[in-house]
C-alpha cells in the first residue's frame, strides 16, 4: 500500500489499535501490520511522531515502564481518544461510501464511457 494512502488516516488507525488496550510503540506498529494483513508497514519515523502528537492532544496517555531492562512508553486511549475514534469512524464511513459511489459502475451505464 502506498504510504500516501494512509495520510490523513494514521491517527484513526492508531486510536483503533489502542481500543483493545494499552500498547508500547513497537507493539502499535506490529498491530497495524497484523490487522492490515501486512499491507501497512509503517516506519517508526511515521508512527512515533503521531503518538507524541496524539498524546499532546490528550487523545492518548503515555507512561514509561521498564521491560527486560529497556524503557518503553506505553500508550492508552483516553476518554477523549475514544470519542475521537468514534468521530473518525463516522467520517471514514461517510467518505468511503462517497468514494465507493463514484468508483462503482452504475447499473445500465457503460463502465468506461459517457452515457
Amino acid at each position: 500500500m502506498k504510504p500516501d494512502a494512509v495520510r490523513g488516516h494514521l491517527d484513526g488507525l492508531i486510536l483503533a489499535v489502542l481500543e483493545d488496550g494499552p500498547r508500547h510503540g513497537y507493539a502499535i506498529i506490529e498491530a497495524l501490520q497484523t490487522r492490515s494483513g501486512g499491507a501497512l508497514e509503517l516506519p517508526t519515523g511515521t508512527v512515533y511522531p503521531a503518538l507524541r502528537r496524539l498524546e499532546r492532544a490528550a487523545l492518548l496517555s503515555g507512561a514509561w515502564s521498564t521491560v527486560g531492562g529497556r524503557e518503553r512508553r506505553t500508550y492508552t486511549l483516553t476518554r477523549a481518544g475514544r470519542h475521537a475514534l468514534a468521530g473518525q469512524r463516522a467520517e471514514w464511513n461517510e467518505f468511503s461510501a462517497v468514494v465507493d459511489a463514484v468508483l462503482r459502475p452504475a447499473a445500465g451505464r457503460p463502465a468506461g464511457g459517457v452515457s
